[in-house]
């Protein structure tokens, strides 16, 4: 009996929070149809955004996942000074309000910035333009893989990397042989998890883009746009799109991770 209603209240509480309010999106956007759903994230603009924002995903990606990598393996191998204060550091970002973050770029690469002059003079554009909105997707997004190797690294410890070495191995080759395998699907979890969050960044790019519509309007801020702009239809039709995105990354890791079980 406690079990049966500890699994109502959990799946109740899912589909109040997350389930609800996403069946209503899928609603609002095809009420009228598919047809202007389809047309209005077709638009020149639509079509645009969703691009820039992959563009964006796709460099914030993998550059966190490299640092999240090497960020892990220096909190977990590497005893030194400071460690604490990195280890603080990388939660920062699910601390501190995107809006917060994207006020803190402004000050530094604006043209009053601590770097923006330097910057403005040799004809760099960081502020309102692509550069800045990267910047603030890797930013929000830097936790999520050095959040999932550090435990996975301290649960299978240091015996098999150092009889790696033991026999011979460089570092590169217990790391790719040993290390790697042992962690790699903390790291594609930390992947999904930085994917999302880089499709799904509103605050922090919306202060430092600009959001000039068909230049630096990423498709969360197209969702805004069209909401203030009244066009429901635009609005929840593009917000079916980012949540497909999102969807299907998670999809897809549930679906080969079978297939590596196998092996």
């Amino acid at each position: 009996m406690r079990k049966l209603a500890l699994r109502t209240v959990a799946l109740g509480y899912l589909a109040l929070i997350l389930l609800g309010p996403l069946s209503i999106v899928f609603w609002r956007a095809f009420e009228k149809g598919f047809g202007p759903a389809w047309s209005a994230v077709t638009t020149p603009a639509a079509m645009h955004a969703f691009q820039l924002t992959l563009e964006i995903t796709a460099i914030a990606v993998p550059a966190n996942t490299i640092f999240g990598v090497l960020c892990a393996l220096l909190i977990v191998r590497h005893p030194f000074p400071g460690k604490g204060l990195l280890n603080a550091f990388v939660d920062l970002p699910l601390a501190l309000s995107p809006v917060v973050v994207g006020f803190a770029l402004f000050l530094l690469y604006g043209r009053t910035g601590w770097f923006g002059s330097w910057l403005s003079s040799h004809g760099i554009r960081v502020l309102f333009a692509m550069p800045s909105m990267i910047l603030a997707t890797a930013f929000v997004s830097i936790p999520f893989v050095v959040r999932e190797v550090v435990p996975v690294l301290r649960e299978i410890g240091t015996d098999q990397e150092q009889a790696a070495e033991t026999l011979g191995a460089s570092q590169w080759q217990v790391f790719r042989r040993v290390t790697f395998p042992a962690i790699r699907w903390a790291v594609a979890y930390g992947v999904v998890l930085t994917t999302a969050r880089s499709l799904g960044e509103y605050g922090a790019v919306s202060v430092v883009s600009g959001r000039l519509a068909g230049q630096t309007e990423t498709a969360t801020l197209y969702v805004s746009d069209r909401y203030e702009n009244f066009d429901i239809v635009g609005a929840y039709a593009a917000s079916v799109v980012l949540a497909l995105m999102a969807i299907v990354v998670l999809l897809t890791m549930n679906l080969l991770r079978p297939k590596e079980g196998v092996h």
